[in-house]
C-alpha cells in the first residue's frame, strides 16, 4: 500500500476563462499547460508515484496532452471539490494510507510545498492536515486573499475551524490566516466520511471544505501548515491567469 495517493482535480470547464474550446487545465503560461506546472512538482517532491488526475470537460484532450503516465478517473457531473474525489474511492480504496489533494489549476504549487505538507502529515500522524496561508495585511496583490475562508484558531493556537467569507463577522475578516483548500487525509477516515457531505449550499454542490467541518465536529485533531502565500494562489478567471503570470511567470 502506498504511503500517500495525490489527487489532481482537473475536470473543470473554467466557462469564465473566455476558452470554451479547450479544458482550463490546458489553458497555457509560457507555452506549457497550468496543470504541467502542478505535476512536474508532485514529481520533482517524490511524494507520489502515480498521480490520479479527475478529468471531466473534454477530458480526451487532457489525456492526450498529458499522456499516458497518469491514471484517469472521468467526474461526469461537476457537482464540487467533494464530489471529485468522492469519485476516486472506489478505485484507490485500499490502495494509499492517505489522501493529497491538489489542483490541476494552481501552476503556484511548488516542490516543496507538497513535500512540507507530505511530510507534516505523515509524521503527525492527523486525520486531516490542511496548509495555511498568512499575510500581513490584504492589500496590493495580497487582495486575492480576503476572499478565502478564515483559519478560526482556538486559545491553544490549534486550528478550531475554517469560516468562509460569506459567513465571518467583520471583525473575524480581519484575520490574516486563511485556507487555500491543500487537504492530506487519512484515507481510511476520509474515504468513511466523504458520502457525509451534503450539497446544501446555493452551488448545489459537495464541497471538499466541508470535510474540515466533520472533522472538527468529530473532536479529530487538525494540522496546520504554514505555506508561502504565492503557493496558494489558483486561476478562475482571466484576470486572475493575467494576475499569476505577471507575479510568477514575467
Amino acid at each position: 500500500m502506498e504511503k500517500i495517493q495525490v489527487i489532481v482535480l482537473a475536470a473543470g470547464k473554467g466557462k469564465r476563462m473566455n476558452h470554451e474550446d479547450i479544458p482550463k487545465v490546458l489553458i497555457e503560461i509560457k507555452n506549457k499547460p497550468i496543470i504541467n506546472y502542478v505535476l512536474n512538482a508532485i514529481e520533482a517532491s517524490n511524494v507520489c508515484k502515480t498521480p490520479v488526475i479527475v478529468i471531466g470537460f473534454q477530458k480526451e484532450k487532457v489525456i492526450n496532452k498529458l499522456g499516458n503516465k497518469y491514471v484517469y478517473i472521468e467526474q461526469k457531473e461537476q457537482l464540487g471539490t467533494g464530489h471529485a474525489v468522492n469519485v476516486c474511492k472506489n478505485f484507490l480504496k485500499g490502495k494509499a494510507e492517505n489522501i493529497l489533494v491538489l489542483y490541476g489549476d494552481h501552476p503556484s504549487i511548488t516542490e516543496s510545498m507538497v513535500k512540507n505538507l507530505a511530510e507534516s502529515h505523515l509524521k503527525n500522524n492527523n486525520i486531516l492536515t490542511l496548509g495555511t496561508i498568512k499575510v500581513d495585511n490584504f492589500q496590493d496583490w495580497k487582495s486575492v486573499f480576503y476572499d478565502y475562508g478564515r483559519i478560526i484558531r482556538d486559545n491553544k493556537g490549534e486550528v478550531s475551524a475554517i469560516l468562509e467569507k460569506k459567513d465571518a463577522s467583520l471583525e473575524q475578516l480581519k484575520i490574516t490566516e486563511v485556507n487555500p483548500s491543500y487537504f492530506c487525509f487519512k484515507a481510511s477516515w476520509l474515504w468513511n466520511n466523504i458520502e457525509k457531505l451534503k450539497n446544501k449550499n446555493s452551488q448545489k454542490e459537495y464541497y471538499l471544505t466541508d470535510l474540515l467541518n466533520l472533522a472538527f465536529s468529530q473532536k479529530q485533531k487538525i494540522n496546520a501548515v504554514l505555506i508561502d502565500p504565492k503557493e496558494g494562489l489558483g486561476i478562475n478567471t482571466k484576470k486572475q491567469l493575467d494576475f499569476v503570470k505577471n507575479l510568477l511567470f514575467k
